[in-house]
C-alpha cells in the first residue's frame, strides 16, 4: 500500500493528534519520502511507532524533530550534523509533545511561539512569522516591510534573520517547490523586502585607520548569485561593530584576491549556494594570500559559508548559523589581522 494514503490514516483519540504517514509528512514539510526514509536509515531520524513493524507512523514529537532537521540543513548545517542537533533539542520519547491543534506551546519552547497550521508549512516558528507569510502570500507589501522592521527593531538582525526572515523565507520556497511555479511571486516579494530591510539596517562602513584591524569582506564565488544570507551577515556583523566590505555576488577570484591584498582584511568570508560553485582550491588560494612588510605578514582567516560547502574539508571554519559567523568574525576582527607569517 502507497504511504500517504486516506486508507491509512490512524485513529484519533479525543485532543491528540494523528500519526502522520510518510507521504503526508513530506508534504507538510516539503520534502521527499525517499528523503524521510534515507534520514531515518541513515541518521536515526525515524519514528517511535510503526505499524505492522514496517510502515512509518510520525507522531507529533517525531515530526518536532524533522522540522528542526530540515531548517538546520536549510540554513546549510550538514545532514549528520543536523540530525544530532535535532535530536538534542527535543525531549525524550516519552515527554508529551501537543499537536498543532492542541493549543497549548510545546515544553521549553520560546514565547511567542505558534503551531497553528497555515497556507505555508511553517512548522513551530514565533508568531511573527505567521503574520508575515499572510503579509507575503496577499503580496501586502507596506504590511510585509513594516512586519520585517518591526522584527529588526524587536529582536536585532541575528534574531530577526534566524528567528522570523528566514523560517518564512524557507516555508515561502517550499511551498514554491511543491506547487510548480505557484507562490514564486510571493518569494520574489518577501526577498526584496527581506534584503530592503537588512540594508535600512546596516549603516555605513566607516574607514580603518592605519593600524587597526582590518574589516571582514564579504563575497559570493564566481558564479554564484544569492546574496541574501550574506547582506544578513553584513547587517550583523555592522550590529557588532565589526566593519565589513560587501562584494557582493560573482565575484571574480582576480578581483577577489586583489581586494584581500589592497584591503588586509581580518577575515573573508567566501558564500557558495550550491556545490557546482564551491571552490576549495579558490579558498586556500585566499587564505594564502599575504600583505604587509616582509618578516611579518599575515593572511586573512577564511570562513566558508553556505549549503554548497557541505561536505568541505574541515580545514577552515563553516558555521552552522547567522548567530556562531557573527561571533566567529567579530572575534576574528577584535584579534587582529590574522596569524603572522614570519
Amino acid at each position: 500500500m502507497i504511504e500517504g494514503t486516506a486508507s491509512e490514516a490512524a485513529p484519533r483519540g479525543p485532543g491528540v493528534e494523528a500519526p502522520l504517514t510518510t507521504g503526508a509528512l513530506a508534504r507538510r514539510l516539503g520534502v521527499s519520502p525517499t528523503t524521510l526514509r534515507s534520514w531515518d536509515r541513515r541518521y536515526g531520524i525515524g519514528p517511535a511507532v510503526r505499524d505492522d513493524g514496517r510502515h512509518r507512523r510520525w507522531a507529533p514529537r517525531d515530526v518536532a524533530v524533522l522540522e528542526t532537521m530540515c531548517r538546520l540543513t536549510s540554513s546549510g548545517v550538514p545532514p549528520a550534523e543536523a540530525a544530532t542537533m535535532a535530536r538534542e533539542q527535543q525531549p525524550e520519547r516519552g515527554d508529551a509533545l501537543p499537536g498543532p491543534r492542541a493549543g497549548r506551546e510545546r515544553p521549553g519552547a520560546p514565547a511567542g511561539r505558534s503551531r497553528a497550521a497555515g497556507a505555508l508549512p511553517l512548522g513551530d516558528v514565533r508568531q511573527e512569522c505567521r503574520g508575515l507569510a499572510r503579509a507575503a502570500v496577499r503580496l501586502d507589501a507596506p504590511a510585509v516591510d513594516r512586519q520585517l522592521a518591526d522584527a529588526v527593531s524587536r529582536y536585532g538582525v541575528v534574531t530577526a534573520w534566524e528567528e522570523v526572515m528566514m523560517p518564512t523565507l524557507h516555508a515561502v520556497g517550499r511551498k514554491w517547490e511543491s506547487s510548480g511555479d505557484r507562490y514564486v511571486e510571493v518569494e520574489h516579494l518577501l526577498s526584496w523586502h527581506v534584503s530592503t530591510t537588512l540594508r535600512r539596517h546596516t549603516p555605513a562602513p566607516e574607514g580603518a585607520g592605519d593600524g587597526s584591524p582590518g574589516p571582514v569582506v564579504l563575497a559570493c564565488v564566481p558564479d554564484e548569485q544569492h546574496t541574501l544570507a550574506m547582506e544578513a551577515l553584513n547587517a550583523g556583523l555592522s550590529e557588532r561593530l565589526t566593519p565589513t566590505r560587501m562584494l557582493g555576488a560573482a565575484v571574480p577570484a582576480e578581483a577577489l584576491v586583489a581586494s584581500v591584498r589592497r584591503l588586509g582584511p581580518a577575515a573573508v568570508v567566501l558564500w557558495a549556494q550550491v556545490r557546482t560553485t564551491a571552490s576549495l582550491a579558490l579558498a586556500r588560494h585566499i587564505a594564502d594570500a599575504q600583505w604587509g612588510v616582509k618578516g611579518a605578514r599575515s593572511r586573512p582567516l577564511v570562513v566558508l559559508a553556505g549549503p554548497g560547502w557541505a561536505g568541505a574539508p574541515r580545514e577552515m571554519p563553516r558555521p552552522p548559523s547567522l548567530s556562531s559567523a557573527v561571533d566567529i568574525l567579530s572575534g576574528a576582527h577584535h584579534r587582529g589581522t590574522g596569524t603572522e607569517r614570519g
